[in-house]
């Protein structure tokens, strides 16, 4: 296993950010993993799921979104957001050209991965893992944040506390229920940070996430 920092060129108009590969020895998959609106890429949970991943011969890519790199509490414009995924997957893509390549992200990172590739044409793209997908603001019960996931071409793996409180159970499993080729998986009275009292859940995520990518082949 190995880890080495990048700096991705977003545009011209944008800037870069900071990002960090890491490399399992044998790699199967590469993920490009973004971060949730309230943390970045060196927070504890996104560092400890890359390692976690890198264990079942899963390679990231994680990164900041422009806001994090310079320091803002507001998260960037979806715009701003989509450029930035698409940095990170097309560098995932041009370092390991034969690996399949997977966008993911937790929270925030993840919805603002799926509307990328809701949005544009691709070709490498071979999936999208959700590590809570953030259907509505807590408190406010709605499914209207997954209206672009109908567009979205690729399969997706949404793994899900039962307790999130931004996706309340029964509308996240109606949601998944109405897409073509989408696997939902419950973590037994997780929130919306994954926390179970006792319990280490990054091994469950890891496994999880590499018992879906085996059924893709």
């Amino acid at each position: 296993m190995h880890t080495r920092t990048l700096t991705l060129h977003v545009s011209q108009s944008i800037g870069t950010v900071s990002a960090e590969l890491l490399v399992p020895d044998e790699m199967s998959y590469l993920l490009t993993l973004a971060h949730g609106a309230g943390a970045g890429m060196n927070h504890s949970f996104i560092v400890g799921l890359s390692k976690a991943l890198a264990a079942e011969g899963i390679g990231t890519l994680r990164f900041n979104f422009p806001y994090m790199e310079k320091k803002k509490k507001r998260p960037d414009v979806p715009s701003i957001a989509h450029a930035t995924v698409e940095a990170a997957l097309q560098k995932a893509h041009e370092l390991f050209a034969h690996v399949p390549v997977i966008a993911s992200g937790k929270s925030f990172g993840g919805r603002m991965s799926s509307q990328w590739l809701a949005l544009q044409q691709h070709t490498f793209v071979k999936g999208v893992i959700f590590f809570g997908f953030p259907l509505h603001p807590a408190g406010k019960p709605a499914i209207e944040r997954a209206a672009h996931l109908k567009e979205v071409r690729v399969p997706m793996l949404f793994l899900q506390g039962t307790r999130d409180e931004l996706a309340t159970w029964p509308l996240i499993t109606e949601v998944c229920a109405g897409l073509p080729n989408t696997t939902l998986i419950a973590l037994e009275q997780a929130n919306h940070a994954f926390y179970i009292p006792k319990k280490d859940v990054l091994p469950v995520l890891a496994s999880e996430t590499a018992r879906w990518l085996r059924q893709l082949n």
